[in-house]
């Protein structure tokens, strides 16, 4: 089987869960697509989740509930039903302690925005059998990477991995009057500042003029950016593109399509909300789009 694409996603506010964008329109896309090559399910790893020390975790919660989504009507997230995959998290876990990490599992954890405001989005009629994997609160960028690499053969038996995080995603240079005031995430008194647009256009030529270990270079070598601070307050919302590069960024990568920017939706002034799309569908290609 070909290996399936990879996906970078930039999650944004909670309230992309709520209201339409070119962003929700291209997940959604992406869903459809996964589901007519019937996926045999999804690996994530998240911004809102991170393991102490040297660990990393597993959620192996056979119920795993919701945390509340602030600015969002209950009605587009709490009815909607999980699907843990307890047997592929076992088999990550395995994978995971097999090349070294000190790994387990996490039979209590409480699924976050990060993953199921994604999972709603690609696939409104059903989730698809998923294994969420934490991140490592020290925020090494190449031991992500690896984390990403260690899992990258289950993309040829037919899951989809995604990393969500954010592209430009500093909460305490946002612009939050339009959103607390009028419920207004997208509205822009002004433009982006030059940091958030200089580190954005960054991220989109690493993602797209990259492919194989270059990939991982690339995007790794992005937590050195001159405005990389400015970008990322903390490094949560980045990790995870590590992550993705490493399940992207094999020498038989080399062979694929270079990245692309599926779509893009500016919130809060200063955040940007980019969705990449690394690989493709045999046969098939997802069209760009941007707003």
């Amino acid at each position: 089987m070909a290996p399936t694409p990879v996906f970078f996603y930039s999650h944004g506010s909670t309230m992309m869960l709520g209201e339409q964008s070119s962003s929700a329109d291209f997940w959604k896309q992406c869903g459809d697509e996964a589901l007519a090559h019937n996926i045999k399910g999804v690996i994530m790893m998240g911004a809102h989740w991170d393991a102490t020390s040297d660990r990393l975790e597993v959620a192996m919660n056979p119920s795993p509930g919701k945390s509340p989504v602030a600015y969002v009507h209950p009605s587009k997230y709490v009815n909607y039903k999980l699907e843990p995959d307890l047997p592929t998290g076992n088999r990550v876990l395995a994978m995971l302690q097999d090349a070294g990490f000190n790994a387990h599992a996490n039979d209590k954890f409480e699924w976050i925005h990060d993953t199921y405001l994604i999972l709603i989005r690609m696939f409104p009629e059903k989730c698809p059998p998923t294994t969420i994997i934490s991140m490592n609160a020290r925020f090494d960028p190449h031991f992500h990477m690896k984390v990403g690499s260690t899992v990258r053969p289950l993309r040829n038996e037919g899951y989809l991995i995604i990393g969500t995080g954010g592209a430009v995603h500093n909460l305490y240079r946002n612009r939050w009057a339009p959103m607390l005031k009028y419920r207004d995430n997208f509205a822009q008194e002004t433009p982006p500042e030059k940091w958030a647009l200089e580190f954005r256009q960054s991220v989109e030529d690493c993602f797209t003029q990259n492919r194989g270990p270059a990939l991982r270079r690339a995007v790794t070598r992005l937590m050195k950016h001159p405005q990389y601070r400015d970008a990322h307050a903390t490094d949560d919302h980045f990790v995870s593109a590590c992550f993705v590069s490493g399940a992207a960024g094999d020498w038989e990568d080399e062979e694929q399509e270079k990245g692309r920017l599926g779509a893009e939706t500016w919130e809060l002034t200063n955040m940007c909300n980019s969705q990449f799309m690394l690989g493709s569908w045999p046969g098939s290609r997802t069209a760009a789009a941007t707003a």
